[in-house]
């Protein structure tokens, strides 16, 4: 959530800013103006009147004859300005409230690093790894690799839960849980990470300190209940929603937090299952597990320092990265433009692998930098050394990497002329030894 201070003060260069990422409504922008100046004419106006309550108070203290026509007046006096202080309170509430919607709509600031466009095709390649494989028959995509192997079933999956689920069957279930090994293996033992394995059901309050709610509502899975079964199971009143990645849990485990600068940088890892409607996809990427609604990731993120926020994201994309160079997968990176970042997001990178049936590259992990953007919204802060003033906390988070979009990677680069998939080296270890998944 952005600022209500800064945005009030800076309004042209907030409106700027914002038009930068295609958010084009510059009336309500002035709403949220003329309401800040109402707050502030209230807070300044209510804070007076406190202090006249205070006086009259006083003063009526100071009348000797209880039932005496001054008594009764100053009483009267005292009772009307709690009817005003009451009023205005009460309007205060009202404004604040307007003003914590309009800031709960708003999308974060692109960083002054961000590249200006509006969509994908404005983003700017950083750099390349590897070679583009090459073959001498015809490509075939995962889904029909996987089905011929045996190792991918959309039918039952379609059977059991409807469109854009799978399931995944033998090799393909181990390399899946292979995947996942590696990749905490990796962040856990090399970088650092403390792997954390959060619940998969939240509260909205989590949802909301990330980003999600309410602008990506329709997006969610919502979990149902009625008075009945909310009270059977202590909610406390509270929905839970299917988290749609690690980073919803893993950033709310410091929501209302202040933790020590010399804790910092904090870092995590973790899996978890995701769970995403997809609204608004309808017919795009519906072939395959390139867009479904329940999918694999190990997610990473990070906690630091304002001043660190820029290292701290060029360091996580490079963890990231480090899982493509070993399963040998050629990807590249790009930057995103202002128009095609995330909502909360001030500045990201795309992991981007090669998927060579679609002739293409298609994301695997978004690596973003949110400054205090979630930090605001979940109240998580840091009190410098030696005991300064509590500061926000800045975030970031990144895929490490998406589970099923780098076995469909796997599949399509290292498919063979016999409709065998090389497992790539790295993999070889947790997969019992097995080098190559054969037709049955």
């Amino acid at each position: 959530m952005l600022d209500l201070r800064h945005v009030s003060e800076n309004l042209a260069d907030v409106k700027a800013a914002l038009a930068r990422r295609g958010f084009a409504d510059a009336d309500l922008l002035d709403r949220l103006g003329s309401l800040a100046e109402e707050r502030r004419s209230i807070i300044t106006s209510v804070d007076a009147l406190r202090q006249r309550r205070n006086e009259a108070s006083q003063a009526m203290g100071r009348v000797v004859d209880k039932k005496s026509e001054e008594f009764q007046a100053k009483r009267e006096q005292l009772r009307a300005l709690g009817e005003q202080i009451k009023q205005g309170e009460s309007r205060q509430a009202e404004v604040e409230g307007e003003l914590e919607s309009i800031l709960l709509n708003l999308p974060n600031l692109p960083h002054a690093d961000t590249p200006d466009g509006l969509s994908e095709a404005d983003n700017v390649e950083r750099r390349v790894w590897g070679d583009k494989p090459s073959f001498e028959f015809g490509v075939r995509d995962h889904v029909e690799i996987g089905t011929a192997l045996g190792i991918l079933d959309f039918e039952r999956a379609a059977k059991i839960s409807g469109s854009r689920f799978v399931v995944l069957k033998g090799l393909g279930s181990r390399l899946n849980r292979a995947l996942m090994q590696l990749m905490l293996d990796v962040h856990t033992s090399e970088h650092g990470y403390e792997e954390v394995w959060p619940p998969v059901l939240v509260k909205d309050s989590a949802m909301r300190g990330t980003g999600q709610l309410p602008k990506f509502a329709r997006e969610a899975f919502r979990i149902a209940k009625d008075e009945d079964w909310e009270a059977e199971a202590d909610l406390q009143g509270h929905d839970l929603f299917l988290v749609p990645t690690a980073e919803v849990p893993i950033t709310n485990l410091h929501a209302g937090e202040i933790i020590s600068e010399a804790q910092l940088p904090l870092t995590y890892t973790g899996y978890t299952a995701c769970f995403r409607s997809e609204a608004g996809s309808y017919g795009k990427d519906t072939r395959g597990m390139i867009r479904v609604h329940q999918f694999d990731k190990v997610e990473l993120v990070r906690f630091c320092h304002p001043d660190r926020g820029d290292a701290e994201l060029d360091k996580l994309t490079t963890h990231a990265e480090t899982i493509l160079q070993r399963l040998g997968l050629h990807y590249r990176v790009v930057q995103l433009c202002a128009g095609d970042m995330g909502f909360a997001a001030q500045k990201s990178y795309d992991l981007e692998v090669w998927l060579p049936a679609q002739n293409t590259y298609r994301e695997i992990s978004s690596c973003s930098w949110f400054g205090d953007f979630q930090a605001r919204r979940m109240k998580a802060r840091f009190r410098p050394e030696p005991k300064g003033k509590p500061q926000l906390l800045h975030t970031l988070n990144g895929s490490g990497l998406a589970i099923g979009r780098t076995l469909v990677a796997i599949l399509e680069q290292n498919q063979q002329s016999d409709g065998s998939v090389n497992v790539p080296e790295a993999l070889v270890p947790y997969m019992g030894g097995i080098e190559r998944i054969l037709p049955p």
